[in-house]
């Protein structure tokens, strides 16, 4: 069987830090605040909101909800984006996507301080990924991956790392983030010619394709570290990963599991954006 990485303890790692944090920055009188931007009334939106509502609160970090209507222009929506900018009791910026099909979504991601954007949204902060800067935001999961890495001892100097995800928002960051750490990477997608071969010779592969239990066991060898990013629902409704879990669990040397792996990890990356902004618009005033 294989060694389980599970996220939790990860995640408390990392909220345990956060509390720290958060403490310091009370004794100057200072609230670590987030503003979350929800347009409409879509159903995992709402599910999402109080998932980070309820994140927030248990490492004190405060959050303010600001719901408009799914029906809100370009130009209203950037008026808010804006007013959240200059708002100095803000710190970090959330915006719930995918946004309306009606909104420029490209012109939003401009609006966002860079300052406030803890999600990497904004163009300017992807670049300092992809530039091997470090003092921006990085995407939360690409992030949640290496923390995972860490966190775990997996060896990354010199390894042999596959990504299957090609996305600005997986895949390239992550293989940035991987080739800093001196790693080999691959990226390969859902068109990869012997994508097994790939894998079974690779030390670590992040899989990210969006389909349910779609890598069994013939992909992997006892030499690989499997991290499941992908997050789907089988046919008997139940959350799953991209890996047929009970299969490759028993071929693998480690392993993600879905749920319980890279997403409460994830979530505690957002969190700590907000620290981190925080503690940059402290530096400079």
């Amino acid at each position: 069987m294989s060694n389980i990485l599970k996220g939790s303890p990860v995640a408390s790692h990392i909220k345990d830090h956060i509390r720290e944090e958060v403490d310091s920055l009370r004794k100057n009188r200072i609230e670590p605040t987030l503003g979350i931007i929800r347009v409409g009334h879509r159903k995992d939106d709402i599910a999402y909101e109080k998932s980070i509502v309820k994140s927030c609160e248990s490492v004190g970090i405060i959050s303010k909800t600001f719901m408009v209507d799914e029906c809100i222009s370009t130009k209203e929506l950037g008026s808010l984006v804006n007013s959240l900018n200059i708002d100095n009791n803000i710190h970090g910026i959330l915006i719930f996507r995918p946004l309306p099909k009606h909104i420029d979504e490209e012109m939003i991601k401009n609006i966002i301080s860079p300052l406030k954007d803890v999600d990497c949204m904004n163009p300017l902060n992807l670049e300092k990924v992809f530039e091997g800067i470090s003092d921006g935001f990085a995407p939360c999961t690409p992030k949640a991956v290496v923390k995972i890495l860490e966190y775990y001892n997996i060896p990354t100097e010199g390894a042999k790392v596959v990504i299957i995800n090609r996305s600005m928002v997986v895949g390239r960051p992550l293989s940035m983030m991987m080739l800093g750490k001196n790693s080999t990477v691959t990226i390969c997608h859902s068109k990869t010619k012997n994508l097994s071969d790939i894998t079974r010779n690779s030390d670590i592969v992040v899989t990210a394709l969006g389909r349910a239990k779609y890598f069994n066991d013939e992909y992997f060898s006892s030499q690989n570290t499997v991290v499941d990013v992908g997050i789907n629902v089988d046919e008997n409704g139940k959350l799953c990963g991209d890996v047929d879990y009970d299969d490759v669990c028993k071929v693998v040397k480690d392993i993600t599991p879905v749920p319980g792996g890279v997403g409460s990890v994830t979530t505690s990356i957002l969190l700590s954006h907000v620290i981190l902004a925080c503690k940059n618009m402290k530096l400079e005033k």
